[in-house]
């Protein structure tokens, strides 16, 4: 899956001489939690968050705070050095992004211009389409030797039930490199006749791993 496929393309931004002040009412607004900030020519030059905001405005609780420093420019408290991502870039590796430096979103760019926002919600709202979990389905995980040809020998045995395979992940076993564990997501509400048959077929079911039901 692509980044366009999922990022916000009607994307919220300010110039570098905007207020605080300006920003905050954008945030509050529009119940959004980054603005980027661009120039004359739609460049990305920073990013502000609502916490950056919030520091640089006074407290809520001093009624003698200085309200002047909302009409501060937001270049004074905008982050500068933007990472930002391609629309063309695979979901799942700007997750790993997401991971490693903690972001809580990213600006998309096409040719040094913006043309979109993903956030970290967007990422969690992907994952679960992904995997499936959005739908009534049925979860089964099997433990399988790591060899060519394995997954679509599993996947037979749905077919010979019609079962609708909605999503399949597949992810290490332990620290053992000669295993997998394969997770199907199969729509029905009854996954018994297909455990039935993946045992009497020999594999080592994960889950359910205590469930034993009728052969229908």
């Amino acid at each position: 899956m692509l980044v366009e496929e999922i990022m916000k393309k009607e994307v919220i931004t300010l110039t570098k001489t905007a207020t605080i002040a300006e920003a905050l009412k954008l945030l509050h607004e529009n119940r959004i939690r980054h603005i980027p900030i661009v120039d004359d020519n739609y460049y990305v030059i920073g990013i502000v968050s609502d916490r950056d905001v919030r520091d640089a405005s006074p407290s809520i609780l001093n009624q003698d705070a200085d309200q002047s420093e909302l009409e501060n420019e937001i270049q004074s408290i905008m982050t500068q050095d933007v990472i930002t991502v391609h629309p063309l870039d695979f979901v799942e590796e700007i997750a790993r992004v997401f991971y490693d430096e903690e972001f809580a979103c990213l600006p998309v760019v096409r040719e040094n211009k913006l043309v979109g926002m993903i956030t970290e919600k967007d990422m969690l709202h992907t994952f679960i389409q992904l995997t499936g979990t959005n739908l009534q389905s049925s979860q089964i995980e099997i433990k399988v030797p790591h060899k060519p040809g394995i997954l679509p020998e599993v996947a037979a045995i749905f077919g010979a039930r019609k079962t609708n395979i909605t999503s399949v992940l597949i992810y290490p076993y332990n620290d053992d490199p000669n295993f997998k564990i394969l997770v199907f997501r199969i729509q029905t509400m009854n996954p018994m006749p297909v455990v039935q048959d993946l045992r009497e077929a020999g594999y080592d079911l994960m889950w359910p791993n205590n469930i034993v039901g009728p052969k229908v």
